[in-house]
């Protein structure tokens, strides 16, 4: 059982740093000024607006922030200015024991797959994938997903019940833990101490802009290392902007996905609103979730937000 982070309340402070890819002051300030709006206080990291290249300052600076923010007693959650690339770098200087005796909600998607794997295998602790803080109320794209993220950290539970109709979907019905991220961050950390355990648990999956044979070879991977094999059921989000050769790989990526589970017998749902999309609604990975798959997809979270 993963712990769930303790919920907060108005006043509470939420942390922002950069792990990965640079940000500027004008990409932050909607989100900040929406969180700030919600009731909460910010704490910027701080080399939040350093740049080395494409990345919010160095290896160690990028570091610093975030064990300073993991450490900070004050900090109750800590929202990810981005993705883009850059967690692997520093994934293996951080030390998370502190989080241990004091959780707290860590907010993000894309790269930060590898933290929410990491966390994940080693440390027992829920997480929140979800819109960033520079995808934070862009035109109000994500205003709905936006809402959900302080739903989910204040204490409310969560479901999700989905007009699906993709026609290769799976029917059917499965309870377990939710984990996963992005396809090609899972792809990347095999056989590394961040590689993400599968079996026995719903796996969620979304990429983008990607070729589709790099779709195909990755859900190999998956497979021959026996990934797909004992999931209680699998979710597949946003596959967006996938790209082809001049000789057509002659699948879509849902189809390609489909295929490599196709001798498996658990529930599949294609087109779950959630990864590189305008509707990336937030899932708590980590948590105990009951899938069911018909008509509707229905993702129901199974902890108590009331203890």
């Amino acid at each position: 059982m993963k712990i769930i982070p303790p919920f907060l309340k108005a006043g509470d402070v939420i942390g922002i740093c950069a792990p990965a890819r640079k940000v500027s002051p004008e990409e932050m300030k909607d989100g900040i000024a929406w969180l700030t709006q919600k009731g909460f206080q910010v704490k910027e990291s701080e080399h939040l607006y350093n740049s080395q290249n494409q990345f919010s300052g160095s290896d160690e600076e990028r570091a610093n922030d975030l064990q300073t923010l993991i450490n900070d007693p004050e900090v109750r959650a800590i929202i990810f200015a981005r993705g883009g690339y850059g967690w692997v770098r520093i994934i293996d200087h951080l030390d998370f024991s502190s989080l241990e005796k004091n959780p707290k909600w860590l907010i993000g998607f894309s790269d930060v797959t590898v933290l929410h794997s990491h966390l994940n295998i080693h440390h027992s602790i829920c997480t929140l994938h979800a819109p960033m803080m520079i995808n934070l109320m862009i035109d109000k794209r994500n205003e709905e997903a936006a809402n959900k993220i302080i739903d989910v950290i204040t204490g409310k539970n969560i479901r999700y019940t989905e007009a699906t109709t993709n026609y290769l979907n799976r029917e059917g019905s499965c309870e377990g833990e939710l984990v996963g991220g992005n396809l090609s961050l899972l792809y990347a950390l095999a056989g590394t101490p961040s590689d993400l355990v599968t079996e026995n648990k719903i796996l969620f999956i979304e990429d983008l802009d990607e070729y589709l044979y790099h779709i195909d070879r990755m859900m190999m991977q998956l497979k021959r290392s026996g990934k797909l094999k004992n999931l209680k059921g699998l979710i597949i989000g946003g596959m967006s902007d996938m790209r082809d050769n001049a000789i057509p790989f002659g699948k879509s990526a849902v189809e390609i996905i489909s295929e490599a589970v196709a001798e498996y017998n658990y529930p599949v749902c294609f087109d779950f609103p959630a990864g590189h999309i305008d509707r990336n609604l937030p899932l708590v990975f980590g948590a105990n979730v009951k899938l069911k798959v018909e008509k509707n997809v229905d993702l129901t979270f199974l902890y108590d937000s009331a203890s």
